[in-house]
C-alpha cells in the first residue's frame, strides 16, 4: 500500500513534527510533576504549622500571641515555652530547607514569602529573639544565619 518514498516522507514528518512535540510534552509533564510536588510540600508544611498553632492555642497561659511583654513565667511554663519554640524552629528550618532558594520562580517566591512572614512575626517577640541563639545551635548553618539576620532586622 505504501511505497518506500511514502514511508520515507512519513519518517521525515515524524522527525520534524512528532519528535519536537514529544519532547515538549515530556518537558511539560516533568514541569507539572515538579509543581505538584512543590504544592504537596507546601501543603504539608502548612498543615504542620496549623498543628503547631493548635499546640500554641492549647497553652493560653504562655501568651504566645500577645503583643508586648509577657508577665513572668514559672519554671513549668518556661519549659513548655522552650519546647514550643524548639518545635517552631524545627518547622521553620524544614520550610527553609524545602522551600528557600536563591533564585525562585514567582510561585516559589510567593510560597516562601508566607513562611518568611511567619518567621518575622515570631522574631518580633523579644522572648523568642532572646532564646534564638540557643535554639539555633546545631541547626543548618545557612538557616541559622538567615533567621538570625531576620531577627536582627525585627528588633
Amino acid at each position: 500500500m505504501f511505497n518506500l518514498e511514502t514511508w520515507e516522507m512519513l519518517s521525515y514528518v515524524v522527525t520534524v513534527i512528532g519528535l519536537p512535540v514529544a519532547i515538549w510534552v515530556f518537558m511539560f509533564e516533568q514541569r507539572k510533576g515538579r509543581e505538584n510536588e512543590e504544592d504537596e510540600v507546601y501543603q504539608s508544611l502548612s498543615d504542620n504549622y496549623q498543628e503547631f498553632l493548635k499546640i500554641a492555642l492549647a497553652n493560653p497561659d504562655l501568651h504566645l500571641f500577645a503583643d508586648g511583654n509577657v508577665r513572668e513565667l514559672n519554671q513549668e511554663q518556661r519549659e513548655r515555652m522552650a519546647i514550643i519554640f524548639e518545635m517552631l524552629i524545627s518547622l521553620f528550618e524544614r520550610a527553609y530547607l524545602l522551600l528557600y532558594e536563591e533564585k525562585m520562580t514567582e510561585m516559589q517566591a510567593r510560597r516562601w514569602s508566607s513562611w518568611e512572614d511567619y518567621m518575622r512575626d515570631w522574631c518580633r517577640r523579644s522572648d523568642f529573639r532572646a532564646a534564638l541563639p540557643a535554639l539555633l545551635r546545631g541547626e543548618d548553618p545557612e538557616f541559622a544565619a538567615y533567621l538570625a539576620a531576620l531577627a536582627a532586622s525585627q528588633s
